[in-house]
């Protein structure tokens, strides 16, 4: 005769793959979270750079301005 798995056993397979498919998702939602937060945190990181950046540039026009002036009024003098 055969031995079929009883009904106890089989609900109680059915509620380990919930479990496993809930678990599963909530792994993938934790990575989600944490590349976002990676992602989040290299773009502020660049934002920092290209300001500073900005700031270089716009100090090295400022004394390039500032040079030319001087240049053309000793030219003047």
């Amino acid at each position: 005769m055969a031995v079929t798995p009883s009904k106890d056993y089989k609900r109680r397979e059915r509620e380990q793959r919930k479990l496993d498919k809930r678990m599963a998702r909530e792994a993938a939602k934790k990575q989600e979270l944490a590349d976002q937060q990676v992602a989040a945190q290299a773009a502020a990181e660049e934002a920092v750079k290209q300001s500073e950046a900005d700031l270089q540039a716009k100090l090295e026009a400022e004394f390039e301005a500032e040079l030319e002036a001087e240049r053309k009024s000793q030219k003047v003098a």
